[in-house]
């Protein structure tokens, strides 16, 4: 459940959200089975307290019980997040069977923010997971494949010091993220034993990095295998407490999205500037893209160039212009359904100018969808319904109808300034004539000015990579060259 809130977390800002193949090639494999010999005779329920910046914000439980065929599994969350001044509430509620390996067999899982919530369940053939995701607005309906059976990471789990010994030792594993509902692979390694002082308590404990997409997690392990502290690279920090103590929400935190702003030095690029140089810092795990389009990254210094408006025909078109998944729908960008069809098809009328469709587009998405922070899963078909949301919500609609226009659309996400900082953004980009073309409707930015820069280009269940840079982000504005 602590990983499930991360995710949920990290959609207010962006979706929250590969050098480690290379890396990682000679890593053993953790075999699910073998929790089986830990958890066999597992009863416990455990509570942890959620808390930012040193103030408990929310809680998370976990009770565990053996049953006839297996293991029942619920895992429940409660938050308070403070997003743009306003306190939103989150719960989240997840129930799993498993069979005797700790194997995934069934699953249903809810959650709830102030302006969304969902319904998922779901059950497992093999190494696939089949699911019903139920949006209250449209029912998505897929299935995911992982290279090994998956298995709920739980908050137990000893089967880890059994197969790790010494300094250094690393394993693999495959899950599946009820939040997000895509498969993931993660890289657990062991940094041996150290001191940590919790609650103000010191500790001797067993200290290990958990890695997947990018992002780096640490725990702490008792020598009965139950993590007793956690921390996120949104800044989140898990403690195991007592249930009266962990459900004693204090306070709804600070300011979220100003808790990751990233701040920056140098100055800020002179009026009317056609480019812009910047000095990035960020870890080399990172899953980043930052060559394409308008960008030129080398050594650690990225150049941007500002887009021009409709585009002139390029001499070399953009080769990543020609790939077909910016022209699919996908699982939360649903070009492909009737309903948006018909809304870009109204929109844009008779226009049959690619540009002067994008700009009808980038008006109406920008005119009709209220701005308000969402905290879940942006879908275009939900937000078509719902008409509000924040950034995710405009970058996926307005790429699920330009997609149904046959005009290939990629959904951006990196950070942008507002108020003096660097904020994590999405906003698309549009391939004209063999070029890209920023796109930003939540401002209206059309092409979107130097200061987006862009990090990643995928749809909503691949932005999750954004967040191996949080907290980890550095950037200088160079002088004009």
């Amino acid at each position: 459940m602590t990983r499930i809130v991360k995710i949920a977390v990290l959609t207010v800002w962006l979706l929250l959200l590969l050098g480690l193949a290379r890396r990682d090639f000679f890593i053993a494999r953790l075999d699910s089975g073998e929790q089986t010999a830990v958890l066999q005779a597992a009863k416990y329920q455990q509570y942890y307290g959620v808390h930012l910046n040193g103030k408990r914000i929310g809680w998370v439980m976990e009770d565990v019980r053996p049953s006839s065929s297996g293991f029942s599994i619920r895992q429940q969350a409660a938050l308070k997040l403070k997003v743009l001044q306003t306190v939103q509430p989150v719960n989240m509620d997840l129930s799993a069977e498993l069979d005797s390996g700790m194997r995934l067999k069934t699953f249903q899982f809810t959650f709830s923010s102030a302006f969304y919530s969902t319904k998922a369940e779901g059950r497992t053939e093999g190494k696939k997971v089949f699911f019903a995701l139920n949006t209250g607005r449209t029912v998505i309906k897929d299935a995911v494949t992982l290279p090994d059976t998956p298995f709920l990471p739980l908050n137990q789990r000893g089967y880890l010091l059994a197969k790790m010994t010494r300094k250094g030792d690393r394993v693999k594993h495959a899950f599946i993220e009820p939040m997000t509902l895509t498969p993931h692979e993660s890289v657990i390694t062991y940094n041996g034993r150290n001191k940590e002082l919790i609650g103000g308590r010191v500790y001797n404990l067993h200290e290990f990095t958990e890695t997947y997409s990018g992002m780096k997690t640490r725990f702490w392990m008792d020598d009965k295998g139950k993590i007793i502290k956690e921390e996120s690279p949104a800044g989140f920090v898990y403690e195991a407490e007592a249930k009266f103590k962990a459900m004693d929400i204090q306070d709804s935190g600070d300011e979220l999205l100003a808790a990751v702003a990233v701040q920056y030095s140098g100055s800020l690029l002179p009026e009317g500037s056609k480019t812009a140089a910047y000095r990035l810092r960020f870890p080399p795990e990172a899953q980043v893209e930052l060559n394409g389009g308008r960008q030129q990254f080398a050594e650690g210094k990225l150049r941007i160039s500002r887009d021009v408006f409709p585009p002139a025909l390029p001499a070399s078109p953009d080769a990543a212009c020609a790939e077909k998944k910016y022209l699919k729908p996908s699982r939360y960008v649903q070009a492909d359904d009737p309903k948006i069809v018909a809304k870009a098809k109204e929109i844009v009328g008779t226009t049959t100018d690619p540009a002067q469709q994008v700009r009808l587009l980038t008006d109406w998405v920008y005119e009709h969808i209220e701005k308000r922070p969402v905290i879940g899963l942006p879908d275009a078909l939900t937000t078509l319904d719902s008409r509000l949301g924040d950034c995710n919500e405009h970058a996926a609609l307005f790429a699920a109808l330009s997609r149904s226009l046959g005009l290939p659309t990629a959904i951006a996400a990196g950070v942008t300034m507002q108020r003096n900082a660097f904020y994590y953004h999405a906003w698309n980009e549009v391939c004209l004539g063999g070029q890209w073309v920023s796109v930003d409707t939540t401002t209206r930015q059309l092409p979107a000015d130097l200061y987006h820069i862009r990090f990643t280009r995928a749809d909503v269940e691949g932005q999750i990579a954004i967040g191996g840079l949080l907290g980890k982000l550095e950037i200088e504005i160079l002088p004009p060259q």
